[in-house]
């Protein structure tokens, strides 16, 4: 009996919660869509909220860049199972009730299920956490999450990169996160990189 095979493309759940920081997950989202990666995209209700805040029509934006829009209900989605092949999961921004629910193992939703199915799995998830000052109920959610698997990311500026605009930092932070992902893309300098040019 021959084993059938077929070749799956490269897949990325995309998770934005509630948090600061939707820039960068529109301008995550338009790259992912250049470089012809699959995005399966989870927006929470308090991101609806933040995207309103923080952009003009970016919900929109957001439904029409993903591949793959699903509800944040639907707890028997396929991202809810480990079955459902995927290269990992990125949360940005992620909320700090996210990355709680994620430490303790709550499932309460499908951003969170599926979270907790990519660490489970042992495939890659970054947490974009956007939250500051931090109290220790927080570095201890981190400190959890990472001896789980998971990657924390928070959004940091890098200004040894002499971006000029804003959209510099955000494109910098976006490529730095694609890295933490082990998806390669050139969207900004690199710290003494001899081998451009």
């Amino acid at each position: 009996m021959t084993e059938m095979r077929s070749e799956t493309p490269t897949r990325l759940i995309v998770g934005l919660s509630g948090a600061s920081g939707m820039p960068f997950a529109l301008r995550l989202l338009e790259v992912l869509q250049g470089i012809s990666v699959e995005s399966h995209l989870i927006i929470s209700k308090a991101a609806v909220q933040t995207l309103a805040v923080e952009t003009e029509n970016g919900l929109d934006l957001a439904k029409s860049l993903a591949d793959h829009l699903h509800s944040n209900a639907d707890i028997g989605a396929s991202l809810a199972s480990g079955s459902f092949r995927a290269h990992g999961m990125i949360i940005a921004p992620c909320s700090v009730k996210t990355l709680a629910e994620i430490a303790n193992g709550i499932g309460s939703s499908l951003l969170t299920r599926a979270a907790d199915v990519t660490l489970k799995e042992r495939r890659r998830l970054v947490l974009g956490v956007r939250e500051t000052p931090l109290h220790l109920g927080h570095l201890r959610n981190m400190t959890a999450a990472t001896e789980m698997g998971a990657i924390i990311a928070p959004p940091m500026p890098a200004f040894y990169t002499q971006g000029q605009t804003l959209d510099d930092l955000v494109n910098h932070q976006v490529q730095r996160w694609l890295d933490a992902l082990g998806i390669p893309v050139t969207l900004a300098p690199r710290w003494k990189d001899d081998t451009a040019g």
